[in-house]
């Protein structure tokens, strides 16, 4: 099937609480990303859109940084319904990683958690943040309606 006639992904990114380090990794794939727009529509993204809403019928979505706060959950559980694929996009997303930290002087109701806490989580992409080598060994082959296949020490190491 020619890339004219395959049904565009509706690609979405989302930030949570975190330091925008990993979509400055997706940033980094550079001239990938004109390949990456041959097969995708980003239809949410807080570096190429200003939505207000996140929207139906997302394929893939992108979700970097934990979940801090009710306007977070709020945002994870409204992506999860309307997303087919839910990816968490480096080590906040995951672990919590540095996001968490403040969970050492919190009461428990404010903590910081990942995001497979407060919804189904489909892909995971460790990293802190994760390299566009790692973000495009996901991505790739979504677009192309295969399921990536993560292995390998560096795709499964944190940090």
């Amino acid at each position: 099937m020619s890339p004219s006639s395959r049904p565009r992904l509706r690609l979405a990114t989302v930030w949570l609480a975190g330091c925008s380090g990993c979509h400055m990794s997706l940033l980094d794939l550079d001239d990938w990303l004109f390949e990456l727009a041959r097969f995708a529509d980003v239809v949410y993204s807080p570096i190429a859109s200003d939505c207000k809403t996140f929207p139906d019928n997302v394929d893939v979505v992108l979700v970097e940084g934990a979940v801090a706060n009710a306007d977070n959950l709020a945002l994870a559980k409204r992506l999860r319904r309307c997303s087919r694929v839910v990816v968490a996009l480096g080590d906040c997303a995951i672990s919590g990683n540095v996001t968490a930290l403040r969970n050492l002087c919190l009461p428990p109701l404010q903590r910081v958690v990942p995001l497979q806490a407060v919804i189904r989580v489909d892909l995971f992409v460790p990293g802190c943040p994760p390299s566009a080598a790692r973000i495009r060994a996901v991505l790739e082959p979504l677009l192309h309606g295969r399921w990536p296949q993560l292995a390998g020490p560096d795709l499964l190491r944190f940090g």
